[in-house]
């Protein structure tokens, strides 16, 4: 019974000196780099090792805390990226906090399929693909918009604000693409949210466009419909990360 007794306090002590990933992690960034704060640990598909998220970037840590790597994670057997679709799932989970409410949505009838465009008024590139809005939409595809302004557009805030307190927000977005003035009208919006997520999730250019299981989708693609349509079918039947 004594010994029994010892076990049981050797076992209640050793839970309270385990570390938590977090503390593994942040203990191991410790000794590189004091300053960093991890915002989030995670399990992750490679053995031995936990997943840190550190501002918008993956970072691999052992279980020990002794190594940590840097870069993307391939599953030689699936040839999967596992860490692009970590960032995916990532993605898609911000994502998830800009509800239908805070977009500006042009959409057909029946849509096939759904993307997100992070987008700037005063942005040149946003403009060519917003011209293009009928032909995205006659591919069945809905384009969901949020708002980035660009510290290099100054003023680009206001004028997302103006657009967004609109009476016809879709008419008033469409006008101010083609270059009409906004105007200065103000009211409650959601501009500085889709910013602060576009941020945190390492956006920092517009147009960017991502699909429904929050991959990124590359300009090239993104700027023609043609090109588009097929990789929104490529990836409805192969998704990067799980819906």
């Amino acid at each position: 019974m004594r010994h029994l007794f010892c076990l049981i306090l050797i076992l209640l002590a050793a839970n309270v000196v385990a570390a938590t990933p977090e503390e593994t992690v942040q203990a191991a960034f410790s000794k590189l780099a004091p300053q960093v704060k991890v915002d989030v640990v995670q399990e992750s598909v490679v053995p031995g090792f936990y997943e840190a998220i550190v501002g918008s970037q993956f970072i691999y840590v052992s279980k020990d805390g002794r190594f940590i790597l840097d870069g993307s994670a391939i599953d030689a057997q699936s040839n999967r990226d596992i860490t692009e679709a970590a960032r995916a799932s990532n993605r898609l989970g911000l994502l998830k906090t800009i509800g239908a409410d805070k977009r500006i949505i042009f959409a057909p009838d029946k849509p096939k399929y759904a993307v997100t465009v992070f987008t700037d008024i005063d942005c040149p590139f946003c403009r060519r693909f917003h011209q293009q809005i009928e032909a995205y939409n006659a591919a069945g595809i809905a384009v969901e918009y949020v708002f980035l302004p660009l510290d290099i557009h100054p003023g680009a805030d206001k004028k997302a604000e103006a657009v967004w307190c609109a009476a016809d927000r879709k008419s008033a977005f469409t006008a101010a693409m083609n270059g009409a003035d906004p105007g200065t009208a103000t009211c409650p919006n959601p501009v500085a949210e889709s910013t602060r997520v576009a941020r945190s999730i390492g956006i920092t250019g517009t147009p960017t466009m991502l699909a429904a299981d929050g991959t990124k989708v590359a300009p090239q693609v993104s700027l023609s419909p043609e090109k588009l349509v097929e990789e929104l079918a490529h990836l409805a039947n192969n998704p990067v990360a799980p819906r």
